[in-house]
């Protein structure tokens, strides 16, 4: 009882708090009872007061092992907030001088330091091992100990070092291991590695239920939907993580100019930027911050909420942590994910040159994430499944926060296609996994199921009746309900369970939903080489627009297709734009054009909004970044100095048809380009009078009529390049 109320005590002394949160007393207490210690907590659960408070209280200093800087400055930072001793907590590790580090060693040395933050590889360092074999150390805290597993999702070999320069560091030094998220396996993997054999573990449940799963499918106008969440969202904080930097810079870009407060944040800025961007986020200058996995690892902000996923992560566990960093304060966490094979097979491709254990864990990881993706089923239940526990669908606490839950797909009686299931994994001898059991069901074959003459079998084709995406489905749901199992240490091979073996005994009614089909389908909005698809236009006004550009086209002396060419047209016709400058969000519309032509075409439109009741989709209209700017500005520049254009395409590593679409994009814009000099080159004066006299008759620019109509006297970069001299002439 005592030490329950020293404890009680001392959270208030040191954090403020007047209770323990979920499992962290107990924990603590086995800390102070210097015993092994293994934590199994999710994130936003409060797994770092469990070695930072008895830190404090013990003698001697604490040995912090993370593997981030980030992670390791804003704990060091927290734990100076709550002391007058700026020493009592200090990072040692590579970012440090020579004079820095005699400062760590001098508190260390005087008791002052509670808590020594240090990166693996700042261990193996013969001169602070021999330097810490000297001072008393109350214990050894390992987080993020998911990174000794290699089934981990973010494994570190410096990370299995750990246990032996521990051993050296001095006699029966406790330890605890921390992580937020681990599967079994990992679980089993961690207590070895550190022989933490008589530890005693600690687990929450990894249900967040304030936090709502929903994934859809990623079409090409993703950026539109981000933008439109983001805006439904106004605000908040979120979090959109991407896999590439590339990608983030360019989302964060697109983010600002549509008017969200957004920053980019990744391993490729310095050291200073992203610590700025990090605090602008935290301290609420942002709303959003674009990251790569780089962001988040102890950034421990509570009111996040909503975290985006623009490209699907590695594994179950990555999701599990990123989602995790939503709804921290138990308030309200959306969880979106958008999901494509595509970015599937990308993933793939980078594992390839990995050795073939690695990519078989690999495949293995991303297998689960494709299965979560495409499930039909709780969300929810699935995630828990994963890490090992049970989850009531219908009465578990936030069982009805997830999209499928929100909107169930119907159940269909699967009782006689389980016991298909079962007895060809048993009459498999239980050595396949997922696909060649699929395989087999419907029939086909390949050089594993051959080499073990399954084809012979009678069991071969016995599910053709269904494709293979429904036994994909089955199978999946079948894992969830514990007829059968995965075998991780095999990569994935499928066991019958003693569940599964009642059930071929006795077989019961079992109801299972189809998984989702994930089409890759174009957004109906999306404009795709210079052509609306057009699907979403309103026609109704697109005949109205055309109406008032045949009028505009004879008023200034010119063909129809010179005022807007047809896919401006079909697109102010999608987003309705009643302002000059929502007109610059139109394809194919520059200054220079909306100046000249632009006016009627707005006030037309806005009438149009007000007479119909129009509810305008704001979220449609995306603003580009002007990403080219620098390559038009070359272009234009070029043009100007009358350089050759098969000089100015290999300049920039460009094939000429690559070239002259970069110019269609300026000249259909609005801006002139000065070609005669090279239309000279290329056609002499009568050639080029009959074009100029073609264009000027006809209703369309359209290259493919041009050529028909020439029946093969110019080529096709002819008749475009002389169009794009015409269109600077008579248009602009």
């Amino acid at each position: 009882m005592g030490l329950t109320m020293d404890l009680q005590g001392a959270l208030k002394k040191y954090f403020g708090f007047d209770q323990f949160k979920g499992l962290q007393e107990n924990v603590i207490e086995n800390v102070l009872d210097n015993r092994d210690t293994f934590v199994i907590m999710p994130t936003g659960g409060g797994k770092s007061l469990c070695y930072q408070l008895p830190a404090l209280m013990k003698k001697g200093t604490a040995i912090v092992v993370s593997p981030l800087i980030a992670l390791m400055k804003n704990q060091v930072d927290a734990i100076r907030g709550v002391s007058e001793e700026h020493g009592i907590a200090h990072v040692l590790n590579s970012s440090l001088t020579k004079t820095e580090v005699r400062q760590v060693k001098e508190d260390i040395v005087n008791g002052l330091t509670k808590l020594l933050y240090v990166a693996p590889e700042s261990l193996t360092k013969e001169e602070y091992v021999d330097f810490l074999q000297q001072v008393t150390l109350s214990f050894v805290a390992v987080d993020e100990a998911h990174c000794i597993s290699e089934w981990g999702h973010d494994f570190r070999p410096e990370y299995r070092n750990l246990r032996s320069i521990i051993s050296r560091l001095g006699d029966a030094i406790p330890i605890i291991g921390l992580t937020a998220t681990a599967t079994p396996k990992v679980q089993e993997d961690i207590i070895k590695n550190l022989g933490m054999n008589d530890a005693k573990v600690f687990k929450a449940s990894f249900n967040r239920p304030n936090l709502f799963y929903e994934v859809r499918p990623k079409t090409k106008n993703v950026d539109a939907d981000i933008i439109r969440f983001v805006k439904q969202n106004q605000n908040k904080s979120g979090i959109v993580y991407c896999l590439s930097r590339k990608r983030v810079e360019e989302l964060a870009q697109v983010l600002q100019v549509n008017g969200i407060s957004a920053v980019p944040y990744h391993a490729g800025f310095d050291a200073k930027t992203r610590a700025k961007y990090q605090d602008m986020f935290l301290m609420e200058d942002v709303d959003v911050v674009v990251a790569t996995i780089a962001f988040g690892m102890g950034i421990d902000k509570p009111d996040v909420r909503f975290v985006i996923h623009h490209d699907i992560p590695k594994s179950i566990e990555s999701y599990y942590q990123e989602t995790g960093r939503a709804g921290r304060d138990g308030g309200e966490g959306h969880c979106l994910a958008y999901y494509s094979y595509k970015d599937v097979e990308k993933l793939e491709k980078f594992m390839s040159g990995k050795p073939v254990a690695e990519q078989e864990i690999g495949h293995a990881l991303l297998q689960e994430i494709v299965a979560y993706a495409e499930t039909s089923m709780s969300r929810r239940k699935f995630i828990l499944h994963y890490f090992g526990e049970d989850f009531d669908e219908v009465n578990g606490e936030g069982a009805d926060m997830d999209d499928n839950t929100r909107n169930p797909k119907p159940k269909e009686e699967a009782k006689d296609s389980l016991v298909k299931l079962l007895r060809v994994v048993q009459d498999t001898m239980e050595k396949f996994k997922t696909k060649e059991i699929v395989r087999t069901l419907v029939g086909k074959t390949n050089a594993l199921i051959s080499s073990h003459r399954t084809e012979e079998k009678e069991i071969f084709g016995i599910g053709e009746d269904k494709d293979e995406q429904y036994w994909m489905a089955l199978i999946r749901q079948v894992l969830v309900a514990g007829y059968l199992q995965k075998e991780i240490e095999q990569y994935g091979v499928l066991h019958v369970t003693e569940k599964g073996k009642a059930f071929l005994a006795t077989p019961v009614s079992f109801l299972m939903t189809k998984d989702h089909e994930y089409k890759e389908e174009e957004d109906s909005s999306i404009i795709t080489n210079g052509k609306s698809t057009g699907n979403a236009a309103d026609e109704k006004l697109l005949k109205l627009l055309r109406d008032l550009r045949k009028r505009e086209a004879r008023k200034n002396d010119v063909p129809p297709f010179v005022v807007f060419q047809d896919p401006s047209l079909d697109d102010m016709a999608l987003k309705y734009p009643i302002t000059m400058e929502e007109l610059l969000n139109v394809h194919g519309v520059g200054e220079g054009k909306a100046k000249k032509y632009g006016k009627p075409f707005v006030e037309l439109i806005s009438t149009y909004v007000e007479e119909n009741d129009i509810v305008r989709p704001d979220d449609l209209v995306v603003k580009s970044t002007g990403a080219n700017s620098g390559l038009k500005l070359y272009i234009i520049q070029s043009v100007d100095r009358k350089l050759p254009l098969d000089d100015i395409a290999a300049a920039k590593g460009l094939e000429l048809p690559d070239l002259i679409k970069d110019m269609e994009q300026i000249v259909f814009s609005g801006t002139k380009l000065n070609l005669g000099y090279w239309v000279d080159e290329i056609l002499d004066e009568d050639q080029q009078e009959e074009i100029h006299e073609y264009f000027l008759e006809a209703e369309t620019d359209s290259i493919t009529v041009a050529m028909e109509e020439f029946d093969g006297d110019y080529e096709e970069e002819e008749l475009r390049i002389y169009r794009l001299k015409f269109m600077s002439e008579v248009a602009n």
